[in-house]
């Protein structure tokens, strides 16, 4: 709700947050308060919030000689621009036809608008209920320039959203050099800055940083948000933990070059800003044009990191992902890629794909190698035609073949990229970015085509509405492998060559949006070297994300859970992989790589031809459950647990999450160990999210402990000797199987359950091994399920 008092106070109000600022007799904006719901709000209330002053500061600079107590470098602002005392970070800045970097944005006037503002090629939020966009509207005082302010409050999901528009109403052209998507400016400082960053194959590492001082950021100048750092941010209060203290949530739909910025100044009041990067941005306003920002999302909670996350899942699945895809649930797939590379023929994929289907997978996906001439990396991107050595049938051939297993097919592409040994390349060298007649720095041994080229969005349309339709595909995988260098169209005159990178991206959704609207259809996927492009922006299009090139269970358990900040576990996929791992030859067993897929979209990418009875036997039973509780998987509140550790210090870190139905009535819980400590036997579940008052059936799934985890201990149980590593001990392992613990508790409340706990049976701890001992070692995880029954 938006209510506006005396055209002087403006009052966004959720379910539980109040978001107040005021328009200051000089005109500027000033931020009032963020947090808490303050209930019905009053001008009174708004004069208590605001800042008061009665003479100079210091050396501060004052705005003007007939207002000498307002002095900006100390002033909580809606929005700041260069000049004028301000010298923080700036909203927005720009030169002026006269050379001046000085704008001074002033309140013109504001309107709560019936439906949202349609802001050209960006994608933004939707499902606004009427009266939930306001509109504030700022002119320089001295140039011909208009800044307008977008708010969009979403009640339910406690979400505002923020983004701006400037508009050229003068003759002159303006260089603009910066226009952010949201400031928040607060009245204090030491807030504890929360950032996921990392590189390929580890994503989404959490880093807290107090903001005491000066400024902290991160961002991406990699073309793309990138691996390096997500655009998801958070700050939180001292005393705020996983579900008590203050927090805010900060994101942006968006899915280039970004920035996210905590500064402290001088007098300890904390900016928050977020929008484009604007290192390398410039851009060419001329008269009559306006430039866009994308939309920024906002979030307080008083529940934690755990309330704010809950609040962001459901802003996401509820405003950002569309599409038929919506709400359907996600198939079980198998991909080719780690099973086959690029080595593979029609008749290999035929086989992985039977095997498939006896396992019970839906869905086959065909990965890179199977157009032009592409045997490895460094030819044929650009060139989507069938490979008919490998694929005599064509990719509708095969595509035929797989429908009449019964399972979806789907294929890899990379749309955005060339190779130079391709037609395309050949045919358009200026179809690349890169710098004409100058060395270009290589990635993945290709080059990035030049979006920002209308002619090269028109051309990629038509070439994959050609190959999606000719394939009959169900699933796209859109991958993206390289970051930009050397980011130079030859589209694009010199004077114009800092606006590549953002043209780039809203030629990428206009090509985007073509697509989906053309194949409503297909299950896209995003990708770009794994979790390179993860970002709200894609989620406007792509439904799912590949989160990581990494599938070892133990990274993707610290990925997976970075990504449940802000990002519903709905909109991950998540693959079952062979062991050793390929990205980091780690050995852990198949029900670990299930558990952790299985918060996810899950999935599996190995050769299945290659795998025992017994393996084929146990993903097939895996399956058969993940389908039996993927509604509670896909579609649950997600809920991060503290794990357990219980011999303090030193002891390895543990995960525990635990996903919960909507209305409450069934949960599954996880947890993983990471490395054992000696005799440590206690571990405790603790179940998020349920009922206090409804009662619960606890178990875990049945399996089997195969002896040669226990070396040559088994030794103390068997007449004969057996050697480890032995062609005996390999008999005995297949014929020989050692029940797993069984956990199993008919009506457990939901606050013992969440409150108390499970104690769960004790581990090993070198004493001996019963059905009484649970095997949890090294990279070990556990699933449970829980679901309501009626108590007699």
């Amino acid at each position: 709700m938006i209510t506006i008092l005396n055209d002087t106070v403006f009052c966004l109000q959720t379910l539980h947050t109040t978001y107040l600022f005021r328009k200051m007799p000089s005109g500027h904006l000033e931020h009032l308060y963020y947090g808490e719901s303050l209930g019905t709000v009053t001008e009174e209330d708004a004069r208590a919030l605001s800042e008061k002053r009665g003479c100079e500061t210091g050396n501060m600079i004052c705005y003007s000689q007939d207002q000498k107590t307002l002095l900006l470098e100390d002033t909580c602002l809606e929005m700041s621009a260069e000049g004028k005392g301000d010298i923080r970070e700036p909203f927005v800045e720009m030169i002026h036809a006269d050379g001046s970097r000085t704008s001074d944005f002033l309140f013109d006037h504001a309107e709560i608008s019936e439906e949202k503002e349609c802001f050209g090629e960006l994608p933004s939020s939707y499902g606004l209920k009427e009266g939930n966009h306001l509109c504030v509207t700022l002119r320089d005082r001295q140039y011909r320039l208009l800044l307008e302010l977008h708010y969009y409050v979403y009640e339910e999901e406690d979400v505002i959203g923020r983004s701006s528009r400037l508009v050229n109403t003068g003759e002159e052209t303006v260089r603009l050099e910066r226009l952010l998507s949201a400031q928040l400016d607060l009245p204090e400082s030491g807030l504890r800055m929360t950032s996921f960053t990392g590189a390929w194959a580890r994503e989404m590492c959490r880093t807290d940083r107090t903001v005491t001082a000066g400024s902290c950021a991160v961002g991406s100048a990699a073309g793309s948000s990138s691996n390096r750092a997500n655009p998801f941010v958070m700050f939180s209060w001292p005393e705020t933990g996983e579900k008590n203290g203050r927090c805010i949530g900060v994101n942006l739909i968006y899915s280039g070059n970004h920035f996210e910025a905590a500064e402290v100044n001088a007098y300890g009041k904390t900016r928050i800003l977020c929008g484009i990067h604007p290192r390398g941005f410039s851009w060419l306003l001329h008269p009559g044009e306006s430039f866009d920002a994308p939309e920024a999302v906002l979030s307080f909670s008083a529940r934690g990191w755990t309330g704010l996350s809950l609040q962001m899942h459901a802003f996401v699945r509820g405003h950002i992902l569309r599409g038929e895809w919506k709400n359907q649930p996600r198939p079980v797939l198998l991909n080719s890629w780690e099973a086959a590379y690029f080595r593979f023929d029609e008749g290999r994929l035929l086989r992985l794909a039977r095997a498939a289907r006896d396992v019970g997978i839906e869905l086959f996906v065909l990965d890179d190698g199977w157009f032009g001439n592409r045997n490895d990396d460094t030819s044929s991107l650009g060139d989507w035609t069938e490979n008919r050595k490998k694929l005599p049938d064509g990719l509708d051939g095969l595509c035929r073949k797989i429908h009449a297993m019964g399972m979806k097919f789907g294929i890899w592409v990379e749309p955005e990229m060339v190779n130079t040994d391709s037609s395309l390349y050949r045919q358009h060298p200026d179809w690349a970015l890169s710098i004409p007649g100058k060395p270009h720095a290589e990635g993945r041994n290709q080059r990035i085509l030049d979006l920002s080229n209308p002619d090269v969005v028109d051309y990629l349309t038509e070439e994959m509405s050609r190959v999606f339709s000719t394939s009959g595909t169900d699933y796209v995988k859109w991958d993206m492998n390289r970051i930009f260098s050397d980011a130079f169209s030859p589209n694009l005159p010199p004077e114009q060559q800092g606006e590549v990178c953002h043209r780039y991206i809203c030629g990428l959704y206009r090509l985007l949006n073509r697509l989906t609207e053309r194949f409503p259809h297909i299950l896209f996927e995003g990708c770009a070297s794994g979790g390179g492009r993860f970002d709200l922006g894609m989620l406007c299009f792509f439904p799912q994300i590949w989160a990581s090139d990494n599938t070892d269970p133990v990274c993707r358990a610290e990925i997976q859970e970075g990504y449940s900040y802000g990002y519903p576990h709905s909109v991950l996929s998540s693959h079952v992989s062979a062991s050793p791992n390929h990205q980091t030859l780690r050995k852990t067993t198949l029900y670990t790589r299930f558990a952790v897929s299985a918060f996810g979209i899950s999935g599996y990418e190995l050769n299945l031809n290659d795998l025992k009875k017994e393996e084929l036997d146990e993903i097939r039973r895996q399956i058969a459950w993940y389908k039996q509780w993927r509604d509670v998987l896909q579609t649950g509140n997600f809920y991060r647990g503290t794990g357990d550790a219980p011999c303090g210090d030193g002891a390895a870190r543990n995960y525990s999450w635990t996903c919960v139905s909507a209305d409450r009535k069934k949960a599954v819980g996880f947890t993983l160990q990471t490395l054992v400590r000696a005799n440590a036997p206690y571990h405790c579940y603790r179940a998020d999210g349920l009922e206090p008052e409804k009662r619960y059936s606890f178990r875990n799934p049945e399996h089997k402990e195969d002896i040669r985890r226990f070396g040559d201990m088994i030794n103390t149980q068997t007449p004969v000797h057996i050697r480890q590593d032995s062609l005996g001990q390999r008999v005995a392992a297949r014929f020989v199987k050692l029940d797993g613990e069984k956990e199993r508790y008919e009506s457990l409340s939901g606050a013992v359950l969440m409150n108390g706990g499970v104690r769960l049976t004790g581990s090993y701890t070198g004493n001996g091994w019963n059905e009484e001992v649970r095997c949890y070692q090294d990279f070990d995880a556990r699933l449970y399920t829980m679901e309501e029954v009626q108590d007699t």
